[in-house]
C-alpha cells in the first residue's frame, strides 16, 4: 500500500461507510510496516468536503438552532452538530498526515491515531441518531472546519489554526453542553449523550495536545516565537478570543497552553 495515495483515496470517499471501511484497512496495514511512503507525491487541493452529497450544505448562520433538549428534534439537532463536527475532524486529521511530507514518523503515528479516535466517536454519535430515527446526513450543516484547512497550507498556520484553536474551542464549549444537560430532567437518551460528550472531551484533551507539540515543532523548524500563535489566529479569526469567558484552563493547561497564553486569551489573570 502507498501511503500519501491512499490516504488521498480514503480523503475523496463520499460514502461514510466506504470511508470508515478504508480507513480502518488502511491503519491495520499501517501499523503492520505494510504501508510505504513515497519519495514524491503531488497532494491535491481539494475544492469540495467529502461529505458534500451526504449533508446538505448551508451558511453557518443557518444551521438549525439546538431547541429543547427534552425533545426528539432537539436531540438530533445537538447529536447531529457534533456528529458533523467529528465526521469534519476525521477529514481534518487525515488531511494532516497527507499534506505535510517529510516529517517523523511520530507526527504521521499522532494523527492517524486522532483520525482512528475521530472515527470512533463519530461511530458512537451514528448511533444515537440512529436510535432516534436519523442519521448523518438529514440536518443542514456548514463548511467551516473544512475551509479551515483549504486556508492553512503551511505546517505551521494548520497546527495553530485546527488543534490549537477551532478543536481547543471545544475544550470550552462542551462543558457548557454538559452543564445544560445536567439541568435538565432524567432522560435515558439525554444520559447516553451525556456519556458520548464526556469521552469526546477527555480524548480531545489528547488531539490538542498532540497539536501542541507539531505547533513547537514547526515553530522552531521555522524559528519564530510560539507568539506567533495570537497572530495566525488574528490572520483568520480576527477577535478570536474577545469572547473568551468560559474557557476551560485546566483542559486547555493540560493540553499544552501557557498560562502566558491563557491570560492572554482570557484578557486577565486566569492562571
Amino acid at each position: 500500500m502507498h501511503f500519501y495515495k491512499d490516504l488521498e483515496t480514503i480523503l475523496e470517499s463520499k460514502s461514510v461507510k466506504d470511508k470508515i471501511e478504508k480507513f480502518n484497512t488502511f491503519y491495520k496495514d499501517y501499523h503492520s510496516g505494510a504501508v510505504a511512503f513515497e519519495d514524491k507525491y503531488e497532494v491535491k487541493e481539494f475544492e469540495n468536503p467529502s461529505y458534500d452529497g451526504v449533508c446538505h450544505i448551508v451558511h453557518p448562520q443557518d444551521v438549525p438552532k439546538r431547541k429543547n433538549l427534552t425533545t426528539k428534534e432537539g436531540q438530533i439537532t445537538l447529536i447531529h452538530a457534533v456528529a458533523h463536527i467529528e465526521y469534519s475532524a476525521i477529514d481534518l486529521a487525515l488531511d494532516a498526515a497527507y499534506r505535510f511530507s517529510g516529517l517523523p514518523k511520530k507526527y504521521y503515528d499522532d494523527w492517524l491515531e486522532v483520525a482512528d479516535d475521530e472515527i470512533r466517536h463519530f461511530l458512537m454519535l451514528q448511533e444515537l441518531l440512529e436510535e432516534l430515527g436519523s442519521t448523518y446526513g438529514e440536518v443542514e450543516v456548514h463548511n467551516a472546519l473544512f475551509e479551515a484547512s483549504q486556508r492553512t497550507q503551511t505546517l505551521l498556520e494548520r497546527m495553530a489554526v485546527v488543534p490549537r484553536y477551532l478543536e481547543a474551542n471545544g475544550l470550552d464549549a462542551t462543558p457548557m453542553i454538559l452543564e445544560k444537560l445536567k439541568k435538565l430532567p432524567k432522560n435515558e437518551m439525554l444520559d447516553k449523550i451525556t456519556s458520548v460528550l464526556t469521552v469526546i472531551l477527555e480524548e480531545e484533551i489528547d488531539h490538542v495536545k498532540k497539536g501542541d507539540v507539531w505547533f513547537t515543532y514547526a515553530c522552531e523548524k521555522e524559528g519564530v516565537s510560539a507568539e506567533v500563535y495570537f497572530e495566525i489566529i488574528d490572520k483568520y479569526y480576527p477577535q478570536g478570543f474577545l469572547r473568551a469567558k468560559n474557557l476551560n484552563t485546566a483542559a486547555r493547561k493540560e493540553a499544552g497552553f501557557s498560562c502566558s497564553e491563557l491570560n492572554h486569551m482570557a484578557h486577565g489573570h486566569v492562571c
